[in-house]
Order: structure tokens, then sequence, then C-alpha cells
């Protein structure tokens, strides 16, 4: 079927407009936030820290109890209209202490994935841009170092440094830095044959300059996703640790020492004093882990549903 002349009409010209980019352009983290934000559970994880961390910040100032008042004569009370979340054996008001324990465990958690983050991926940059002898022996060290028990070096710091908050946070840096070495190693081994790091190496750029220019930059999403994941394993570990009695201690409070003081008491029906710490370290790792998700999803094209 042949289609008549007439039903076709010729464009009018469009001088100096004709090549012209309609769709403004985007730089790389904008369209990864652009992505990101079209994932629903990592933007509803993203709100939930971003509450959490306000609550921890402006909420004792919302509230005239304080995390070490006691009241014996207020003891184990049922959450009301004076104690939202009720009171400990001690007649202390839990809402003050999740909100103290928030910036406890917030803080260390953060930390933490800090201290991993800087170690891992100068360790691990180092290691797969040398290779060779250099990458043997260093992840050599990284194996028996992740061979040791995690327990043993946490009593033994705690016998040499003492408990308190610096040696939570050494303790979980310890070895917490060896999953991001060992990340950071492998985007680096894949990077480094790479053709504009192979023009910077025959240009004279030193190892640093390639490390910190080239390398990193580009396995820059991958390192955030594995800080995001850090960062709710940090907080478990050290609620961990607190609850076995080896954390935080008194008359210091984070969510692990409460889920440990409250654990004895759900039997007899104080079921407040378990409930809401063990609620804030779920929601909290929660909250993580659907940020981590929504990260890896928007850096990695591969995975993306």
């Amino acid at each position: 079927m042949q289609v008549p002349d007439h039903l076709f009409v010729p464009m009018p010209k469009q001088a100096g407009n004709a090549e012209a980019i309609v769709r403004p352009r985007q730089t790389f983290w904008q369209a990864a936030w652009h992505n990101l934000t079209k994932n629903k559970l990592a933007m509803l994880g993203l709100i939930i820290i971003v509450l959490l961390a306000l609550l921890a910040t402006f909420g004792p100032y919302l509230t005239d109890q304080s995390y070490t008042k006691q009241d014996l004569l207020h003891a184990n009370e049922k959450p009301s209209s004076v104690h939202w979340f009720g009171t400990d054996e001690l007649g202390r008001d839990v809402y003050a202490r999740i909100l103290y324990g928030a910036r406890i465990s917030l803080f260390i958690g953060l930390m933490a994935a800090l201290i991993d983050f800087v170690i891992g991926i100068i360790y691990g940059g180092i290691s797969g841009y040398f290779g060779g002898r250099v990458d043997n022996v260093m992840m050599r060290i990284v194996d028996i170092l992740y061979g040791i028990p995690y327990l043993l070096v946490v009593i033994l710091l705690m016998v040499v440094m003492g408990p308190g908050l610096l040696t939570i946070i050494v303790a979980l840096s310890a070895t917490g830095w060896i999953g991001m070495a060992r990340m950071v190693r492998g985007q680096v081994l894949q990077l480094k044959s790479s053709e504009y790091v192979l023009a910077s190496r025959t240009l004279g750029a030193r190892p640093a300059h390639i490390i910190r220019r080239h390398l990193l930059p580009n396995a820059l999403g991958v390192i955030i996703v594995q800080v995001t994941f850090s960062v709710p394993s940090a907080i478990f570990a050290e609620a961990f640790l607190s609850f076995l009695g080896l954390g935080i201690q008194p008359p210091r409070a984070s969510w692990g020492v409460m889920a440990n003081d409250g654990l004895p008491t759900i039997l007899s029906g104080h079921w407040w004093r378990l409930f809401y710490p063990a609620f804030f370290i779920s929601l909290t790792m929660l909250a993580f882990n659907m940020l981590g998700d929504g990260l890896q999803n928007t850096f990695n094209p591969k995975q993306r549903r």
C-alpha cells in the first residue's frame, strides 16, 4: 500500500537548536541520588536513620526526665503519660535512657565504620595495587587476624585498657576493617588494568596519586555500600558486648545494657524494659540494611531489579 504524499508534512527548520541536548546533564552523584529516590525501601530507611539521629540529638531536651535519676518509689512502672516508656528497677525513666542509649549506639557504630573505612581503603588499596609478594604478605596478615576469635580480642582489650567507650571502639575496629580491606583490594585488582590507569602510570604518576585520584573514586560506590552495612554490624556488636557485660558500664546507658537488664524481668511482666531497647536495635539495623540494599542497587546496575 502506497502512502499519499499529502500525508507527509515537512518539519520546520530550527537553526541553532537542531543539535541541542534537551535533557539536562547529570553528574554521577546526581544520577545516583535520582535512582535512589525511586527505591521506596531505601528512602524509608534513610528517613528512619535521620529521625533516629534527630531523636538522639534533640530528644533529651524534649523531656524533663533524667536517664540517671533514681526514684525507688516509682520502680518498674508501666508506660504512662509521665514515663512514656515506663521505668526500670531503680525508677529511672526508660524513655530518657533510650534516647541517651541512641547517642552511644549510633556514635559507636559511626566511629567504628569510619575507622574501618580509613584503614580498609589504605590497606586494601596498597595490597591490590602493588600485588605480587606485597599482596601475598599483606593478605596472609589479614588471614591471621581473621582467625583470631573476636571475643578473645575484646576480653584482652578490656583487661589492658579497662571497660569504656574507647575500649569498645578499639575492639570493634581491631578486626572490623578486614572485610573493607578485602573488598577494596578486589576492586583495585579489577580497576588497575584499565586504560586510564595505564595511561597515568605511563605519564609518570606515582602509585599514591593513582590510587587516590583514579582507583578509589571509581570504587567509591561499592565502598559506600560496605560502610552502610558496617554501621549496623557495629551497633549490633556493641549491643552484644554490652549484653554480655563487656560493653558500656553504669551509669551510662546503651541499648545493649538496657536489653541485658530487662531480660530477667520479662517473666515478671515488665515487658517494656526489654521491648523498647530491642525494638530500637532492630529498627536501626533494618533501616541501615534497607539503605545499604538501595545503595547497592544504585551503584551496581547489574543488581537493579
